[in-house]
């Protein structure tokens, strides 16, 4: 053998590279990526906020055969291998179980993800009118960069609670027959003083306040009569009034469904796939997985995207409590110990999102430690801050153990990290999890424009994501 032979059989046996999924897969693989797709997007257009992605996920759980934990521990039923079980917490979060051959003591496999996304939230007492307009003030939900937000259609989604305790669901502006709304922006020619501002200073959170409409109401003796014509039409469609908006929730949104870019339709742009991509990839991935050696759960929560506070996100004992629930249902019974040790055995994937490569912005990313679009599903080891402050911090075996359920199950895979050291952070849910004891490694989607009203995957990274959740599970 020459040296220069010798040299590419060196280099394919000892160097690393990752590939492109496009260019490893056959033609009957990528209808399947396509195919995957199409799924994906509908499910994004039916969940655009998190209590809307709790009752899809819930939908298509019963729809492969799931039942609820409230009806087992009703009717005393003890749980058995291949029992498909799901919980819902407040309508905000999920949990799905498909219990394992292994008793619940021995570990769980879990994918963990969230379902809230950045975006902007109505004050409780938003009506005002100003200007000859009738607006809705704001305050903004997560990481945004509220100069993306400003000049684009919005949508508004939630719940309003009446008087006499009913629930009215509203959905206004993704009807292509409905008005949206829309938060103004400032005329170049008048923007003197707010170009010497910095970027995060100018739009402030205060100014993000929302046009909802301008005719006023046909009585000269009244005030503030455009926001009369305003409740009075909502009061007719909706049998609601202004105190009810005081104890309501409700978002905007980007108006508008998950759309296909480019030429060749290989990415989607969408709002909220930080980090409704992972949750759907793992429900795709749990609903095909029948009597595993453990049991698999796929876990998805609220409030990750403000520190995972509050009684439907991580840091909420929802998650151990149903645990609890279920071992209590065994022919073992429960205890305290059982619990610990159900937790502390488990293995998981915090499944969030990760930052991919932007040729826009290169200087921000180590590019030899960053992920790239189309090179599929990404293990992230830490995330952190600075000098990985508040980060999980996988340690070697278990990541290399994820690394080899991969590659046996010819899983395209890549290392990501969220940036360069001293550029900025953020976190995920893994070190709440760690907490238990259990083995944690992120493990996700790269992303582009992450937080943005419009974000970008690719359709082959979705994919892959799904095979090495369902790999994951089985394992």
């Amino acid at each position: 053998m020459s040296e220069k032979s010798q040299g590419k059989v060196l280099q394919k046996e000892l160097a690393c590279k990752w590939n492109n999924i496009w260019e490893v897969i056959d033609t009957t693989e990528e209808e399947k990526v396509f195919e995957f797709a199409e799924g994906y997007k509908e499910f994004l257009d039916r969940g655009k906020t998190e209590r809307e992605s709790a009752i899809e996920i819930v939908r298509i759980a019963r729809e492969n055969g799931y039942i609820s934990l409230e009806e087992i521990i009703e009717k005393g039923t003890k749980i058995e291998p291949g029992m498909k079980i799901y919980a819902v917490n407040r309508e905000k979060a999920v949990v799905l179980f498909v219990i394992g051959k292994e008793c619940l003591t021995k570990g769980m496999n879990i994918i963990g993800s969230h379902i809230d996304a950045p975006r902007i939230d109505l004050k409780p007492n938003p009506f005002y009118e100003d200007g000859q307009l009738a607006l809705l003030k704001t305050h903004y939900y997560g990481g945004i960069r509220k100069y993306q937000w400003v000049s684009i259609p919005l949508a508004l989604h939630g719940v309003v609670i009446k008087s006499n305790g009913e629930k009215v669901n509203i959905v206004i502006g993704e009807d292509e027959n409905d008005p949206v709304f829309f938060i103004t922006d400032l005329l170049p020619h008048l923007a003197k003083d707010q170009a010497t501002k910095k970027l995060s200073e100018g739009i402030t959170g205060e100014g993000l306040n929302i046009i909802i409409g301008s005719i006023p109401y046909r009585d000269e003796e009244l005030n503030e009569k455009i926001k009369l014509n305003v409740l009075k039409l909502l009061n007719e469609k909706y049998g609601i009034k202004e105190e009810d908006f005081t104890t309501a929730e409700l978002e905007a949104v980007p108006a508008g469904k998950a759309r296909d870019v480019g030429i060749d339709r290989s990415l989607i742009a969408a709002h909220g796939h930080d980090d409704r991509v992972c949750a759907y990839t793992s429900l795709k991935a749990i609903l095909e997985v029948d009597t595993p050696q453990k049991t698999a759960v796929a876990l998805f929560v609220d409030k990750e995207e403000v520190g995972s506070y509050g009684n439907t996100g991580m840091h909420s004992m929802f998650f151990e409590n149903v645990v609890s629930e279920l071992i209590a249902l065994t022919d073992e019974g429960y205890s305290e110990l059982k619990v610990k040790r159900a937790l502390a055995n488990s293995r998981v994937l915090s499944a969030d999102v990760c930052a991919a490569f932007d040729p826009n912005y290169p200087d921000v990313l180590d590019k030899r430690n960053a992920a790239f679009i189309g090179k599929g599903i990404t293990l992230v080891k830490y995330t952190g801050v600075k000098g990985k402050a508040g980060c999980n911090d996988a340690n070697a075996e278990y990541i290399s153990e994820i690394r080899r359920i991969f590659n046996e199950n010819n899983v395209v895979w890549q290392i990501g990290e969220l940036g360069k050291v001293d550029q900025g952070g953020g976190g995920t849910i893994a070190y709440i999890l760690a907490n238990y004891g259990m083995e944690v490694v992120d493990c996700g989607v790269p992303v582009l424009s992450m937080h943005a009203p419009y974000e970008l995957v690719s359709k082959s990274d979705v994919y892959m994501t799904y095979r090495g959740y369902k790999a994951f599970f089985n394992a």
